[in-house]
């Protein structure tokens, strides 16, 4: 029990000093969608799913607990937005004797919209669209019964119209389980990368980034310089603490409880909770999270599914997004389906 309470300090305090010169809060962080919690199951418990993660989803959650699972397993998850935006995700894993790897890929897309000019304020019969793609690999590995760790690298884009942007991201994280009452603690850093910038050549001269304040021709097309300087930006970066528990373990029902800090480079700390009943293969989830002025309720069931080739998980989960949510309709909905084989 000493030793837990080590961990837990360590794990508290370090990450604190860590990031207490890059969490400002001000300013906007772009690519939000890396933002956007994937897997019903986790969004079902108010997203407290750090000290959690015990399978497919990890790859998003905290890459340490992909190597708790002892089958190889694929997911797939589909959320709707709000204002009609999609968020897609799939990944596979495989154990090696090396440890679990997975590769999972996300992509956030909407349908096409009217491109409208500013000086008429109309449209102009053009159509455009966008989308944030996200690619990864994972390596976790269990280094003794109690402790695993992970990492995730990312490759990131954004298309905005004619204009796109590319980074990588990385993510690390650990569990800890102290073996009483399955008393575990996660920790989890995400979207660690470089700031990014879009390159854009607003005056078509194939020239980038010039200079427009010299008042001199640089590229020698016989007209000052008309780009202007593009600004980098952020990745939302962010730091999760959380800790987990079975609070009844009895035959075949288990009601687990989960709580959870976060901190994020663009937002104020949030602090989640959230519970899961599990009876037999059924189970049914809510969680809550504080001082976030967008989500705050969440609720879900699950059912597994054993079959002769593998186990299938269904879960559904249903988000309230407060004064954005227009009904139960027009809110967040996530689906999501796991194989374990």
């Amino acid at each position: 029990m000493k030793k837990s309470v080590v961990i837990l300090i360590i794990l508290t305090v370090i990450p604190g000093i860590i990031f207490a010169d890059i969490f400002p809060k001000s300013g906007t962080a772009g690519l939000q969608f890396l933002k956007i919690g994937i897997d019903a199951r986790a969004i079902g418990m108010g997203e407290a799913y750090t000290a959690v993660s015990d399978d497919i989803s990890s790859v998003y959650w905290n890459p340490a607990g992909l190597a708790l699972k002892s089958q190889n397993q694929v997911m797939f998850a589909h959320t709707e937005w709000l204002a009609g935006i999609r968020y897609e995700y799939v990944a596979i894993s495989k154990i090696t004797t090396m440890g679990t790897f997975a590769l999972s890929t996300a992509l956030l897309h909407m349908d096409y919209m009217e491109v409208t000019e500013e000086e008429t304020f109309g449209f102009t019969g053009e159509l455009f669209t966008c989308y944030d793609l996200m690619v990864g690999i994972t390596y976790s590995n269990s280094f003794t019964d109690k402790f695993s760790f992970g990492t995730n690298i990312k490759f990131l884009r954004e298309q905005l119209d004619e204009y796109d942007v590319n980074g990588f991201a990385v993510d690390i994280g650990s569990l800890y389980n102290t073996g009483w009452n399955n008393l575990t603690i996660g920790m989890a850093i995400k979207n660690f990368g470089p700031d990014l910038e879009y390159k854009v050549d607003e005056d078509g001269d194939g020239h980038l980034n010039e200079d427009p304040f010299d008042l001199l021709d640089n590229d020698g097309d016989g007209l000052i310089d008309e780009d202007q300087d593009e600004f980098p930006f952020k990745i939302p970066m962010g730091f999760s603490l959380g800790v987990a528990m079975d609070l009844y373990a009895r035959d075949n029902q288990l009601l687990l409880a989960s709580a959870q800090l976060d901190n994020c480079v663009d937002r104020q700390e949030t602090y989640n909770i959230g519970m899961e009943y599990k009876i037999g293969t059924f189970k049914i989830r809510s969680g809550y999270q504080i001082n976030y002025d967008a989500a705050s309720y969440s609720a879900g069931f699950g059912w597994s599914i054993p079959t002769s080739f593998a186990i299938i998980d269904v879960d559904y989960s249903y988000t309230n997004m407060g004064d954005l949510t227009e009904s139960f309709l027009k809110t967040p909905h996530r689906l999501s389906l796991k194989f374990s084989y």
